[in-house]
């Protein structure tokens, strides 16, 4: 029996390899057939390696970093954001501001301040060198970081980049397991995340830094649930200082805190923040940022859900897009549902709160007027603490969103985004709604 169990674990481990090899090495996004094709085969992989293996934790933990360093010096294929990563840390360490130019302000005066500028800026495209940086300070370090020990070379730049995200990995299962272990949820759980193709793709491949800010925001939850709160709120802000998202979860830990816990669990937060800015702040700055943060609310538009829906309703009304107008409705939509969870809703226990923080990150992203893929991480993340399993399915299917690279205006197919939606709303309502309507019932 354990001699069959190693034969097919070998084979699948050979074949997943083989897979992420080709994805890593010879994939362009532009060519949808294998890349849908090889993320379907390694999802099948996944499932079947934590199939046979469930009850041996080093073993699958041995095989995701191993999956991880397949892609140590392949430059990532499905996005172009790293590049951007590269020139604000490059900057940085020439002693400019990265919040207060765009790279085209300077390619477009020939003006090259960093080393391999043109080559930069053509990677990042025009959307990008044309905007202020949004990345918060916490983040721009990895890119300093980077930027230190590879100056001169962008894979080099990457690959110290992909060893920070692979190392904030092992961070996120080392306190995911100790919290799955304090839950008594079995710890063979957080594979789901740490062995899915999503995140090795998207994080790992991909570089991008939610891995970092997850690893915090996990070490942070498993503070918070053992009682050491002054700590837990040190760490969170070092989440937030990644990236901004975990600020919608600020009010939903209200009731796990209490008052008094509270205020001292904000102040830490909100102090360590701000020092984190300082280095940077000046009355451009503040302009900058909050003009650029906006974007993504009144500018952007990607694999969106509800809001694409009432764009519809708005040109049968009135002949146009109306991005500027529902952009501003999001945040107020966002907040209200924040503030019921908060005052409404029990979330005292850990899990519960995990829970409230997941439906409050999904609202979020049903609404909003972009959703990358790898938004999805920060979900799939939260939801290994809980019984939900929707944002593992949105992991799976958000695949179908690149497939808006296949022509040459880099446009969507709404029936694709539509079939997407479908899908993941499918299992949400049935898990949210039906599952518990039943359970009630019986």
């Amino acid at each position: 029996m354990l001699l069959k169990q190693y034969k097919s674990s070998l084979i699948f481990i050979l074949l997943t390899s083989l897979f992420y090899l080709s994805f890593a090495y010879d994939l362009n996004r532009n060519d949808y057939i294998k890349l849908i094709s090889l993320y379907v085969a390694l999802f099948v992989m996944f499932y079947k390696l934590i199939q046979i293996n469930k009850e041996n934790f080093t073993f699958l933990a041995i095989l995701a970093f191993s999956f991880r360093v397949l892609f140590l010096f392949a430059t990532p294929n499905l996005s172009q954001d790293f590049y951007r990563f590269i020139w604000d840390g490059r900057m940085i360490l020439q002693g400019f501001n990265p919040y207060l130019s765009t790279p085209e302000s300077f390619i477009l005066n020939h003006i090259y301040p960093i080393q391999q500028a043109q080559e930069l800026y053509n990677g990042m495209g025009i959307l990008n060198g044309s905007h202020f940086t949004n990345y918060p300070p916490l983040n721009q370090l990895c890119f300093v970081i980077a930027g230190l020990f590879a100056g001169k070379s962008i894979l080099g730049s990457v690959i110290v980049m992909r060893l920070i995200i692979i190392s904030a990995d092992f961070g996120t299962l080392y306190f995911g397991k100790k919290l799955l272990e304090k839950l008594n949820i079995p710890v063979n759980t957080i594979f789901w995340y740490i062995l899915n193709p999503f995140i090795i793709i998207e994080l790992t491949g991909n570089l991008h830094f939610e891995s970092v800010m997850i690893f915090f925001l996990v070490w942070s939850l498993y503070l918070l649930h053992i009682g050491k709160w002054h700590f837990s709120a040190i760490v969170f802000a070092c989440s937030i200082s990644v990236k901004l998202i975990p600020l919608i979860f600020l009010p939903v830990l209200f009731q796990k805190l209490s008052w008094k816990k509270s205020l001292g669990f904000y102040t830490i937060i909100g102090f360590i923040t701000l020092i984190s800015f300082v280095p940077f702040i000046t009355n451009e700055f503040i302009m900058n940022y909050f003009e650029t943060v906006g974007l993504w609310f009144q500018r952007f538009e990607f694999n969106a859900s509800l809001y694409y829906i009432a764009r519809s309703i708005g040109y049968t009304f009135r002949g146009y897009n109306e991005i500027a107008i529902i952009g501003k409705f999001i945040p107020i939509l966002v907040i209200l549902l924040v503030l019921i969870i908060t005052f409404f809703r029990k979330n005292k226990s850990t899990v519960e709160l995990i829970s409230a923080l997941l439906f409050v990150l999904a609202f979020y992203y049903f609404t909003a007027t972009t959703v990358h893929p790898w938004y999805v991480a920060t979900l799939l993340i939260l939801s290994i603490f809980t019984k939900y399993k929707f944002p593992l399915v949105w992991s799976f299917v958000g695949i179908l969103s690149y497939l808006a690279y296949t022509n040459s205006n880099n446009t969507e197919n709404l029936y694709i985004i539509g079939l997407e939606y479908l899908i993941i709303y499918s299992v949400f309502i049935w898990e949210v709604f039906v599952k518990k309507a039943t359970k009630m019932a019986a």
